[in-house]
């Protein structure tokens, strides 16, 4: 779940949602991607195994908060893991080199025998998938999942930050793409410009929310809706 507090409440983005939302970015890029299908089923899905997690909002009693992505419970959360490149692997095995290589990154200087027993088990995942690509693949394998982190830093920094805000210190200094950097300018609250261009053509972010207050009581749902250039 992503969160997002404000005054009187909580926004909370479910992972999947939010992966979607890479999706978009990436569909739109300025440059053919090859394999696309693959890529793109990468992108959109590398987040589903956090489906089953966000299905209710796991309550954090130690900070009074709903437990985020980033410090929800590390077993469960690895596990989730696990059941999402397992599902994506089904359907596509490079898509799930890329998914997994991703979720690897974020436990790569780990010590936790938990994040160090998974990193071993996807090391050997992507050693297996990469046996079976051709040469064409393994050649693009870097660039995508390059741009796989990247699309995934567009969509956070439009769930984490209040609309037309630029405060979450992740996205403050804007984003690096293989040695480039690109910078987010907010338009308006509803338009969002990435500099230098990187889109093909403009296009609409639907990302849906629900909201709780600060008691954990449900407070309603409603949708992001953003205009990207």
């Amino acid at each position: 779940m992503i969160v997002r507090e404000e005054r009187d409440h909580y926004v909370l983005i479910e992972q999947h949602e939010h992966a979607l939302a890479s999706g978009q970015f990436a569909r739109h890029w300025a440059r053919e991607l090859t394999p696309l299908k693959p890529t793109l089923y990468a992108i959109a899905n590398h987040d589903l195994g956090w489906q089953e997690l966000d299905r209710e909002v796991l309550w954090n009693e130690e900070t009074g908060k709903p437990y985020s992505f980033v410090d929800y419970p590390i077993e469960p959360k690895l596990q989730g893991y696990r059941r999402g490149l397992d599902a994506v692997q089904e359907k596509s095995p490079y898509a799930a080199l890329l998914c997994s290589m991703h979720y690897s990154s974020f436990v790569q200087n780990s010590t936790g025998q938990a994040e160090v027993r998974f990193r071993e088990e996807e090391s050997r995942r992507q050693e297996k998938i990469r046996e079976g690509l051709s040469r064409k693949e393994l050649e693009n394998v870097e660039y995508n999942f390059r741009l796989l982190q990247l699309c995934d830093d567009f969509s956070l920094f439009v769930c984490l930050n209040e609309p037309g805000h630029n405060d979450y210190p992740w996205y403050r200094k804007g984003f690096r793409f293989l040695g480039k950097k690109l910078t987010p300018i907010w338009e308006d609250r509803h338009t969002l410009r990435i500099e230098p261009g990187s889109f093909s053509e403009p296009f609409r972010l639907s990302i849906p929310y629900r909201l709780v207050d600060k008691s954990g009581e449900p407070a309603g749902d409603g949708s992001l809706e953003l205009q990207v250039l």
